[in-house]
């Protein structure tokens, strides 16, 4: 897949502004403030800003943080980096396809994996899932 590569113009006209802070600035959105973090509807979460496939439904479950929080990604689809602001030392996540900030990934999260990836709201499109 080629990577997806946009101005910080192109990115504004395209996304609102709390969508643009968070995905392009790794900004955070307050707990319990995003439309997903307690959403159960069955589905696949896509990256906002390319609509890579980033997350299934099924993987999500309640940390308890106020984030969306998974516990496995779609193979292939998110990208790590250590991040050091603030203080302290996390692991970034980002959308494979496009560089957008998604959140941290964390060592404190269920079986199988023992991940939670704590994710932005602001940074998810739900694609819920067709009726069969």
């Amino acid at each position: 897949m080629a990577k997806v590569v946009k101005s910080d113009a192109e990115w504004q006209a395209q996304l609102d502004e709390q969508q643009f802070r968070v995905t392009r600035l790794a900004h955070t959105e307050r707990p319990f403030s995003g439309v997903y973090w307690d959403t159960r509807t069955p589905g696949l979460y896509r990256c906002i800003c390319c609509n890579a496939p980033l997350f299934e439904s099924d993987t999500k479950f309640d940390a308890g943080c106020g984030w969306p929080s998974f516990f496995r990604a779609v193979p292939g689809a998110v990208a790590e980096r250590v991040d050091r602001s603030h203080g302290m030392v996390r692991t970034e996540i980002l959308c494979e396809a496009c560089d957008a900030h998604l959140g941290h990934v964390f060592e404190d999260g269920p079986a199988p994996t023992g991940l939670r990836y704590c994710v932005n709201s602001a940074s998810l499109r739900l694609e819920p899932k067709k009726s069969e």
